[in-house]
């Protein structure tokens, strides 16, 4: 199977090539005009193809919907304009008038008329009803190859061979100005949704930003690496996708004109882009004969930052959940916005690997461990505040108490020590695992902790009088990472043995085995909610378990290396998942439960270059959603991955089951050890070769 985008959906493929395209109002419909002068019209929640409006005989140069929906125009090089009843899937009018190709057509906002951009020089208006002309419009010397109305319905906009976009007052059809500063043709134009600015495109490689009220050029849009052909606003205003005959989609920022992402994928020139009305997919059309689909909801499209050059080892989100801290083999720490994944610091002072890092209840601190040391920096200036010494060896984890003022750390001298973060003095240290102590966590209320390690145990201790309370065994290799469920009553554990365990943290047994991973689980961490619980391994994958059922929900696969790190963040849109892997990247996840499914979208990874994915499974457990599915079949996936998924859930589930059955026949003996009575038949019957299958 070929690499997958992120953000990419299905593609389109026509038997022709693909010039125009549009959305429809309701964005519920698509239609896209061809080289042969066919439109096919699509179904947005399938992308299956509905119809084919045959009529044209030649190029469709332009298409567009009518505001309410019910109609559709398309112009061609037969020189005809089209009128076409979208229900019925009849034409209404055909128009004849212009001397030449029509390469543009437009409504006005109330879409009592068409204007028509005509190689013959001129613009055309006409009425959307009779079909008839109301006004021709003369002024460039070159053919008009593009027009746009405002939205605020004062003037309308038109861009010619002759480099020049002219601005028409819509009552009087004067011509109120003509921008210059293109060096050659102008292929396409569009308004902001406010109307205040004009996009332009152009066979000088650039797109330019215009200021409406002021007519100045706002920005120059470089880039592109060929002549650019089609450009369009998002529905909101803030960004500008643009398509080109370099065969790209670049998406810029309208307040910088920075180039935010580049989407590649077509084989040849991409004349049109358009958003959908609500801004979450855009569509680019291409001489190759496909559209290209793409998911920009919640800014799921690939970001390529500048990542961290080896593994990351912890990844920590901000309380606030503005922020993501990373750690990393390459001795720096770095910072990122949780919403664009635009690294915003970058901390160094670490001379080995950082290890572990972790967000202060109130943000207002860092701490991380790196070799023997831990440091505490400060998140107002960066700087490093204290560098806490005392441990003999390798520190692997660390753990700021819920109140903010004390820091835990776990050493591979086999001790838990306690730190006082005002001042840096070490205010205790615990011994009692007999191997390197890997983990360590603070339960939500602050008065426990619990600390995971080479010799298999899990230990937890008073907080206040340093005592071990419990010891839980169970795992048959070390214990990499351990986790509190938010309300306290459960604890998670990760094993090398490649399993996770769920605890009862006040009868210190064990309730649920979660099997699924092949390989070590190096990092456990609980939703926010404490419904799920997410693992990351050594055998590349996480897996979303459900708490109460030790069901796994969802598995993400096919990472390039193993994951080392994961934590949650829920704010007021979503909730998320943070992954870091030996690969470097730093990747955001949006993780939505629907009833009994549970998806898990990637919304931005940051890497040090571009993260692409061969054979990607990314979906829920219960199966893949029809459009992933025709994606994947699209790059070669065969067979049903979901088929596969159900039956490593039934086997988690049955495992899990089996423990807790378990569980209570034991009790029961345990209760009534003095009955002679046979409870054999009370006991799960244990087919485990048949269950593994």
């Amino acid at each position: 199977m070929t690499g997958v985008q992120f953000g990419e959906l299905p593609l389109l493929t026509e038997n022709n090539g693909v010039f125009s395209c549009a959305f429809s109002p309701d964005g519920m419909s698509f239609a896209i005009g061809l080289l042969n002068g066919d439109i096919s019209l699509y179904t947005t929640s399938n992308w299956e193809r509905d119809r084919t409006l045959k009529g044209h005989s030649d190029c469709v140069r332009g298409i567009v919907y009518h505001p309410n929906g019910n109609q559709m125009a398309s112009c061609s090089q037969d020189e005809t304009l089209r009128l076409w009843n979208v229900d019925a899937g009849t034409c209404a009018h055909i128009i004849i008038g212009h001397g030449g190709y029509l390469n543009g057509v437009v409504y006005s906002p109330q879409g009592d008329q068409v204007a028509i951009a005509g190689s013959d020089g001129t613009v055309r208006l006409w009425d959307s009803v009779t079909g008839d002309c109301r006004r021709t419009l003369s002024g460039h010397s070159e053919p008009v190859l593009c027009i746009a109305y405002s939205p605020k319905d004062e003037q309308f906009a038109s861009g010619s061979e002759d480099r020049m976009v002219r601005l028409w007052n819509v009552i009087t059809g004067d011509c109120i100005h003509i921008l210059s500063g293109h060096s050659d043709i102008v292929w396409d134009i569009t308004y902001s949704p406010q109307g205040d600015q004009l996009a332009s495109t152009s066979d000088d490689m650039t797109i330019r930003l215009w200021d409406v009220e002021t007519r100045a050029c706002r920005h120059v849009l470089n880039g592109h690496g060929n002549n650019v052909y089609g450009v369009a606003y998002s529905p909101r205003g803030d960004q500008v996708a643009s398509g080109s005959a370099d065969g790209t989609v670049r998406l810029w920022d309208v307040e910088t004109g920075v180039c935010l992402h580049t989407l590649t994928g077509h084989g040849n020139s991409v004349y049109k882009v358009k958003y959908s009305p609500k801004g979450d997919q855009i569509a680019s059309s291409s001489g190759d004969q496909t559209v290209r689909l793409w998911d920009v909801s919640g800014g799921s499209l690939r970001v390529d930052s500048k990542g961290h050059s080896q593994q990351v080892c912890s990844v920590k989100c901000s309380p606030k959940g503005d922020q993501i801290a990373s750690g990393s083999l390459d001795t720096s720490i770095r910072l990122w916005d949780a919403q664009t994944g635009e690294c915003l610091r970058v901390l160094r002072g670490h001379t080995y690997t950082v290890s572990s890092v972790v967000y202060s209840p109130q943000g207002d601190y860092i701490a991380s461990s790196s070799g023997n040391t831990i440091r505490l920096w400060n998140m107002g200036s960066g700087d490093c505040r204290h560098v806490l010494t005392g441990h003999s060896s390798y520190v692997e984890d660390v753990a700021f108490s819920p109140q903010g003022h004390q820091v835990a750390s776990v050493s591979h001298d086999k001790s838990l020590r306690l730190w006082n973060v005002a001042t840096g003095d070490c205010s205790a240290t615990l011994n009692g695992h007999t191997e390197e102590v890997l983990g360590v966590t603070y339960s939500p209320d602050g008065r426990q902790l619990a600390t995971g390690s080479m010799d298999c145990t899990i230990r937890l201790w008073g907080v206040e009088s340093g005592e071990l309370h419990q010891t839980l065994q169970g795992h048959e290799r070390f214990v990499r990472s351990v986790a509190y469920s938010p309300q306290g009553s459960q604890l998670a554990s990760g094993s090398g043995d490649a399993t996770v365990r769920l605890w009862d943290v006040e009868e210190g047994e064990c309730h649920f085995i979660l099997i699924g991973h092949s390989d070590w689980v190096w990092c456990v961490a609980y939703s926010q909610n404490g419904n799920l619980l997410a693992s990351g391994s050594m055998d590349k994958t996480v897996r979303l378990w459900d708490t109460m059922s030790g069901q796994c929900r969802a598995v993400i696969q096919n990472f390039q290396d193993a994951i080392r790190a994961v934590d949650w963040n829920t704010t007021s849109d979503g909730v998320y998942l943070f992954t870091g892997c030996d690969d470097g990247s730093v990747l955001k996840w949006q993780v939505v439960e629907e009833e009994d499914l549970c998806s898990v979208r990637l919304q931005w990874s940051a890497t040090n270059g571009t993260l692409t994915m061969t054979g990607a499974s990314i979906q829920d457990v219960q199966g893949l959603t029809q459009i992933n599915k025709q994606l994947l079949k699209q790059r070669g996936a065969v067979g049903e991955p979901e088929h596969m998924l159900r039956e490593v859930s039934k086997k988690a589930m049955t495992m899990a089951s089996v423990v807790f059955k378990l569980k209570q026949s034991s009790d029961k003996a345990v209760q009534d050890p003095s009955s002679n009575e046979d409870t054999s038949s009370e006991l799960p019957s244990l087919q485990v070769e048949e269950t593994e299958s």
